[in-house]
């Protein structure tokens, strides 16, 4: 039964009820959505100008907050000196007031009258109370303060605000016993009191609170635009550094990866500085692989690709159909030769390039991993007529690692094994994984039964294009040099030794053995596995 695709379903036009088709979006539609799907393009931020912002919106919020907490202190400081005044007014016209046969007196010399006048800018006024509240002499329309009933404020000096005449005044008020004589108050327990207010209006509180702040705002126009000045200043040496970084970066040559000098830096700038040298180096060790990798593969191919040429030529002279194939048959080899070489050298460049590539590890069955390499490799075992065994644990071992890197490891591994192996028949590789509890480590072993590897070669032989002298075998060189990145990559370790089931001291084989960190047993999945 065949599907058809929803995307080309989707594709074509509905049909109406009539069954005629609808009429296709229309390119204007078509045009919203491809707009609308475009990626937003960020606007690059200059760091001048957000330190700016940073710095001056606050100091631009604070101002305003600065000028109304200094016109309230002004207030308070201009309130001060006009209390004390009339403090003083309402204790000198408190004297002047007596009991005279039990009627509230207010006997004021012309010294106080003159002092109660009117000024030139505010508005004095005063009013004298009996005992009951009853008007004695002053400003009727006065108000009386509110009654209290603490008989510790007699004789001392309040003060209120209120409103006389339509205008804001500020009234200070006493009470006065009118019992002077100690004899009077112990004959009448209750005091007879009465009221002594003296007010006047704010205009000149408000013109000293507007002179306080003039003195000190207007210096404030004259400070901020220095101020920014200064900020302005500060900001372009401060950030001086990264220009002169700027340039001595621009100034480089093209191929100069040295680290840059980071005591010419200040010390907020040094962790990018030291960033950007760890970029170099990684940069630097790429771009030497690669030139290592090229001349590798330009220095290898040489001899196959010289000899295919000379193989070709030779065929091409030939008449004889005999000598003809055995010229074909030497290209042949030459050209496997030369497939070997190229995949070999991909492989190590592929392993080289695998740790810049993050999330490659993941947890990995190393047994699994090992059955399904091997079983890959049984066909060739059997072309060369070679014994290729596996023996698997009744466990799993979990490693962390990258597949397809370990793959390749252990395909080098069994490669060279069964490269140098005798294809008499008789000779067999056997791989093997297993646990060493002790150390906590995974173990891939690949032993064989070939000629083994001196103890003086076993660090040569991980070198590249690196083969023993007196090898009758042919090889590249690569296979076990790329074990070995590999395993370093995974932090692994590889050691060689001589196969202990080998019965033939001329033949004492080889067993390579990678050992790998175990992944921690989460003891509630493994036990539900």
């Amino acid at each position: 039964m065949l599907r058809r695709d929803p995307s080309s379903a989707q594709a074509e036009p509905a049909a109406s009820p009539a069954g005629e088709p609808q009429p296709a979006p229309t390119p204007r539609k078509k045009r919203r959505a491809a707009i609308a799907t475009q990626p937003v393009e960020r606007i690059q931020r200059s760091l001048f100008g957000e330190i700016l912002d940073w710095m001056l919106a606050p100091l631009l919020l604070l101002w305003p907050m600065s000028i109304a907490i200094t016109y309230l202190i002004a207030q308070s400081i201009a309130n001060q000196p006009f209390d004390r005044a009339l403090e003083d007014s309402v204790t000198v016209l408190a004297q002047q007031v007596s009991d005279v046969n039990g009627k509230v007196v207010a006997r004021l010399p012309v010294s106080a009258r003159d002092l109660l006048r009117a000024d030139d800018i505010d508005n004095i006024y005063y009013k004298v109370s009996g005992p009951n509240g009853e008007y004695v002499e002053g400003d009727v329309d006065m108000s009386q303060p509110p009654p209290e009933d603490d008989r510790q404020n007699i004789g001392t000096v309040q003060f209120r605000n209120d409103i006389l005449h339509g205008s804001d005044v500020r009234i200070a008020y006493v009470q006065v016993d009118l019992r002077r004589s100690a004899a009077q108050r112990v004959a009448v327990h209750e005091p007879r009191l009465a009221t002594v207010q003296v007010g006047e209006t704010l205009e000149k509180r408000a013109q000293l609170a507007n002179e306080i702040i003039k003195g000190v705002i207007l210096p404030q126009f004259i400070i901020l635009p220095v101020a920014l000045a200064l900020v302005w200043f500060a900001l372009s040496r401060g950030l001086s550094p990264l220009s002169e970084l700027q340039q001595r970066i621009r100034a480089r040559r093209p191929d100069d990866l040295s680290p840059i000098d980071s005591g010419q830096v200040p010390e907020e700038i040094s962790p990018l500085v030291r960033s950007l040298n760890d970029m170099l180096e990684r940069l630097s060790q790429t771009i030497a692989i690669q030139k290592r990798f090229i001349a590798d593969a330009a220095h290898q191919m040489k001899t196959p690709l010289a000899g295919m040429r000379m193989q070709s030529e030779l065929a091409l002279r030939q008449d004889d159909q005999v000598d003809v194939r055995r010229s074909l048959e030497q290209l042949a080899k030459s050209s496997e030769s030369a497939t070997r070489l190229v995949n070999q050298l991909l492989s190590l460049a592929r392993a080289e390039n695998q740790a810049s590539q993050a999330g490659a590890m993941v947890p990995i069955e190393l047994s699994e991993l090992a059955r399904t390499v091997v079983q890959d490799w049984v066909p060739m075992s059997f072309t060369q007529r070679i014994d290729l065994g596996f023996e698997q644990p009744g466990h799993p071992i979990m490693i962390h690692g990258n597949p397809l890197m370990l793959r390749e490891l252990l395909s080098n591994l069994l490669d060279n094994a069964l490269h140098y192996t005798p294809h008499d028949g008789n000779g067999s590789v056997t791989v093997r994984a297993r646990t060493d509890e002790g150390g906590g480590l995974a173990v891939l072993e690949v032993e064989d039964t070939g000629p083994g590897i001196p103890p003086s070669e076993r660090q040569n032989v991980f070198e590249r294009f690196y083969r023993i002298l007196g090898t009758p075998s042919t090889g590249s060189g690569l296979g076990l040099a790329i074990v070995r990145e590999i395993a370093q990559q995974h932090d692994a370790k590889v050691d060689i030794a001589n196969n202990p089931r080998s019965g033939d001291p001329k033949c004492p084989g080889s067993l390579f053995s990678v050992s790998f960190r175990l992944t921690p047993r989460t003891p509630f999945i493994d036990d539900i596995g």
